[in-house]
């Protein structure tokens, strides 16, 4: 039997309530009445006030409270501290049963209900305590952090009546001169300071490798991004664009790009703008050469491709359920250490890649590669708990729009940087005995559906190509 209270009732049902000084449960109240956004169940508001009553026992004991509420009370438009509570270990915080990054969930509590993650934020500048600053106290005041905005990209503008004659410059995915092997190193190449909070433990250098869908045998390359390496961060790579006609006519032997304007001789310019679509990635699921199920489509800007049983949901596609006759015990037992998988981000023009699996993935990702100066067909090796930067839309944006000047085929080329490729477990390239991504058991393709659309409307104003586009581009 409980033991009972003094006033009759039974203390276990007031287990949360004793956990804080009896003052502080007004405290709770007020700031669970600026919660943004409806719960869906009574165990999501319950949780929500754990979170609530978590904060408020901390913030007792070092200082903050008054300052907290203010911030929350007056929506921001007060100018407030810090306020801080101390790190843990691996940066999360613990509230019931579930962990996550602080910050992220008393943004998401009182200012962004549909928050995904921490990716989504940005501290202000006068935040001396901001989570990425990696100091002994995080700031959590929800009014710190700014909301990362998708931004606006600027139309192409594609010249109506001008004819293209320039061969294409950029690197095949099955050129046969690949870069030589080399080991990447993880911290020594950047000297920027790590964006997002480290893993519990750093893992070693990986072993990644260089491959070609195409069967061009590729060289390797040792990399690893851990949340908080700047590796594959966008501020930390160094871009590279598409050559000026400059630049071409001197790498090139003197060749230069022909464009002849029409009759006019001064060309007409159409913009072709970028409209996000409903489903921004389209995501297919491999065995060896073989197409297995159907294609994905995914409208959640997170979501996560894992080896689960369940139905597959907008933010979920679970390989588990998927059958294949052709299915041998190497792609079987692949399939069981899929696990928790990837989780893919689609955020700010950006989209990212956490591996949740207990093994590696590997990832192919050509304007990826070409941020960081690497070969296109370049495949990094991302181990448990790291993520990469796979996609920068303003990035593409730049490139496509240096590429009209250099013809069709240039244009047409920039298709590869729309596409992804990730392998689950096994490698593949040139220090591994599978050469292409069709020779690994499991693997998935992603295709970006927004840029792709993009780059057809392009294509559709450009006109014809001057030459026959071959089958290997």
């Amino acid at each position: 039997m409980a033991a009972i209270s003094s006033t009759g009732t039974s203390s276990s049902k007031f287990n949360m309530a004793n956990f804080l000084p009896s003052f502080s449960l007004p405290i709770v109240k007020r700031l669970l009445s600026y919660k943004k956004g409806g719960d869906d169940d009574e165990g999501e508001e319950n949780w929500s006030e754990k979170a609530v009553k978590s904060l408020v026992k901390k913030l007792k004991r070092t200082g903050g409270l008054d300052e907290l509420e203010k911030a929350i009370t007056t929506e921001g438009s007060v100018q407030t501290s810090c306020v801080t509570i101390a790190r843990s270990l691996d940066g999360r915080l613990q509230v019931s049963h579930r962990k996550g990054l602080p910050h992220v969930i008393y943004c998401r509590l009182w200012r962004w209900s549909d928050l995904q993650n921490h990716h989504e934020l940005k501290a202000i500048d006068s935040c001396q305590y901001a989570f990425h600053l990696k100091k002994d106290d995080v700031c959590v005041n929800p009014y710190h952090y700014v909301r990362v905005e998708t931004p606006v990209l600027p139309p192409v503008l594609v010249p109506t009546n001008v004819e293209h004659k320039v061969p294409s410059i950029m690197p095949s995915l099955a050129e046969e001169a690949l870069p030589e092997n080399r080991v990447y190193p993880s911290q020594d190449l950047f000297p920027s300071p790590p964006v997002y909070p480290p893993p519990e433990e750093t893992p070693p250098p990986a072993y990644g490798d260089i491959g070609s869908p195409a069967g061009a045998t590729a060289s390797n390359l040792s990399t690893y991004s851990g949340v908080g390496s700047p590796i594959m961060s966008p501020t930390s790579m160094a871009p590279l664009s598409v050559p000026s006609p400059d630049v071409y006519q001197t790498q090139h032997g003197g060749m230069s790009p022909s464009i002849h304007p029409g009759p006019s001789q001064s060309p007409d310019y159409q913009p072709v703008t970028y409209l996000e679509p409903v489903h921004w990635c389209s995501v297919s699921y491999y065995e060896m050469k073989n197409r297995v199920g159907e294609i994905f489509h995914g409208s959640s800007p997170s979501l996560t491709i894992d080896g689960g049983t369940d139905p597959s949901s907008s933010e979920r596609f679970c390989l588990g359920l998927l059958s294949n006759v052709n299915r041998d015990a190497v792609i079987q037992q692949t399939r069981c250490h899929i696990g928790r998988g990837v989780h893919l981000y689609n955020v700010g023009g950006e989209v990212w890649a956490e591996c949740l699996s207990a093994s590696s993935i590997f990832v192919q990702s050509p304007n990826a590669n070409l941020r960081c100066g690497w070969h296109p067909a370049t495949v990094c090796k991302v181990p448990p708990g790291c993520q990469l930067n796979l996609f920068n839309s303003q990035d593409f944006a730049n490139r496509l729009a240096q590429s009209v000047s250099l013809g069709f085929e240039t244009v047409y080329q920039l298709n590869r940087m729309c596409t992804i490729r990730i392998s689950f477990v096994k490698g593949w390239g040139a220090e591994y005995r599978r050469p292409t991504v069709t020779s690994t058991p499991c693997w998935i393709e992603i295709h970006l559906n927004g840029s792709l659309q993009w780059l057809d409307k392009v294509l559709t104003q450009m006109g014809s190509p001057t030459s026959r586009i071959q089958s290997d581009t």
